[in-house]
């Protein structure tokens, strides 16, 4: 099995936002999306080689704001070592929720996510 690190993101997250489209959905500037990230309310990738670093779109809401819960489930992963390459394919690999976290999370599911996301921490 590919470890997540490995995981290639342009194939598991199928609609990217680079920092100035993610600015303009969020309302904000390039820099607050770059403050957003370095924060862990949003998390962002280089999804292939040669390509522009960006956030996946389901990471935002209808409404333009960061997903219910995103910001927990990330700084959980962080603190449990995972950096954000393998917080972004972890959420977008099956893990038996039922479907991916991120499904999960855009469902208003996050508690059950984010207890798995601490049980890997261990």
């Amino acid at each position: 099995m590919t470890s997540l690190a490995d995981a290639d993101l342009s194939q598991l997250v199928d609609d990217w936002l680079d920092w100035s489209q993610a600015a303009a959905r969020l309302g904000v500037t390039e820099a607050k999306v770059r403050t957003m990230i370095k924060d862990h309310e949003l998390a962002g990738a280089v999804p292939s080689p040669g390509s522009r670093p960006g956030v996946p779109a389901a990471f935002l809401d209808d409404e333009g704001l960061p997903v219910k819960g995103l910001g927990g489930l990330l700084t959980v992963l962080h603190d449990g070592g995972y950096d954000d390459r393998e917080c972004i394919a972890w959420m977008f690999t099956d893990a038996d929720l039922p479907g991916r976290p991120i499904d999960a999370l855009r469902e208003n599911r996050g508690s059950e996510v984010k207890r798995r996301a601490q049980a890997m921490g261990f």
